[in-house]
């Protein structure tokens, strides 16, 4: 069986675009626009976002991947001999293949719980650097990077993102939230994080895009204007400025239209509670409790032999000689028949 005829569970970017945007790219495929963002419609997505964050005078730019988002603002708002505050299994901690220090800074990890940066655990680690007699010889930590939904696919609450804000306001360090996944956290039930929150207590985040219904694309937000200078010509310097900007800033305004963004996660996330509920009632045994898209199982290693011959999931980690951790992970995109047959198969390999 090819991997196209998989069941598509291995990530949340396996689908081209949400149909709406389809739609919109098909109107407007022979219409001349100006370059590098500068468009009608990438304004008017600009203004959008502005409004469903509350935030009238934030900068916003669009940017194509994760990784070359990630790269870009921490590069815009560290000096050279700074480095950047994240969970050790942040994403860009284990996933980005060195881009942060590729570009100049380290990654300075602390321990996580669930997936989280714990807001005490930052201040301390603040606070002892600050009182290091060395610390003119050390990498000084000048930005906290906390992503929503971790990549454990837990969740910040609105207090720990508060304290969070709290922590980086006293020690004057920029707090960076990564929302890659951000619209299957704003459609879960268990969230308290708003849009409006987030501009309220970040420095700069992103809305993700990529994972999150659109063919490509990563919107970076900076609720205080200029807060870092010149960044169209840092987008430049990293080849983050697509030539074919208006692609991207058309995307987000059709996202940004109607609530289309808050709304899409809902099915996602509803697959994976549907999903969750059966692997427990056919015995698995969940690697931690996630309450968005991501799903995290402990499974025989021979179930996954057969597993893999009708179901696309990512490898997580080992979890003794003879178990594994693997991810499912739902999206905007997943159907009832999809999940109808994922449960079928795992209840069939759990007699």
């Amino acid at each position: 069986m090819s991997s196209s005829q998989l069941l598509p569970f291995a990530s949340d970017y396996m689908e081209g675009a949400h149909p709406a945007i389809l739609k919109r790219l098909t109107e407007t495929n022979r219409t001349p626009m100006p370059g590098y963002g500068t468009d009608a419609i990438s304004e008017a997505a600009r203004a959008k976002i502005r409004a469903a964050c509350q935030c009238p005078e934030a900068d916003v730019y669009f940017l194509v991947g994760g990784t070359q988002t990630n790269a870009t603002v921490i590069d815009a708002l560290l000096a050279s001999y700074q480095g950047v505050v994240a969970a050790d299994t942040g994403h860009i901690s284990l996933h980005e293949a060195g881009a942060i220090e590729f570009g100049g800074h380290k990654v300075l990890t602390l321990p996580h719980t669930d997936g989280k940066l714990r807001p005490e655990d930052v201040d301390a680690y603040l606070t002892a650097f600050a009182a290091d007699g060395n610390r003119d010889h050390m990498v000084m930590p000048g930005m906290v990077y906390i992503s929503h939904p971790t990549e454990y696919g837990t969740l910040y609450t609105a207090e720990e993102l508060r304290r969070l804000h709290a922590i980086c306001q006293a020690h004057k360090v920029p707090l960076y939230l990564d929302g890659a996944r951000l619209a299957y956290a704003l459609a879960c039930p268990e969230n308290d994080v708003s849009l409006p929150l987030i501009a309220a207590c970040c420095d700069a985040f992103y809305i993700g895009g990529t994972k999150c219904g659109t063919l490509f694309g990563e919107a970076v937000v900076f609720p205080q204007k200029n807060r870092a200078p010149h960044f169209f010509t840092i987008m430049k310097q990293h080849g983050a400025l697509l030539a074919k900007g208006w692609l991207l800033g058309l995307q987000f305004d059709t996202l940004f239209t109607d609530g289309l963004y808050e709304q899409l996660g809902k099915p996602a996330i509803e697959a994976a509670d549907t999903i969750r509920k059966a692997l427990q009632e056919y015995g698995y045994r969940l690697f931690f409790q996630t309450p968005t898209n991501q799903i995290f199982v402990i499974m025989a290693n021979e179930q996954l032999e057969h597993l893999a011959k009708k179901v696309s999931y990512s490898f997580w980690e080992p979890y003794d000689d003879a178990h594994t951790v693997i991810r499912l992970a739902t999206s905007w995109a997943t159907t009832d028949d999809e999940v109808h047959e994922l449960t079928r198969i795992i209840k069939e390999l759990a007699q």
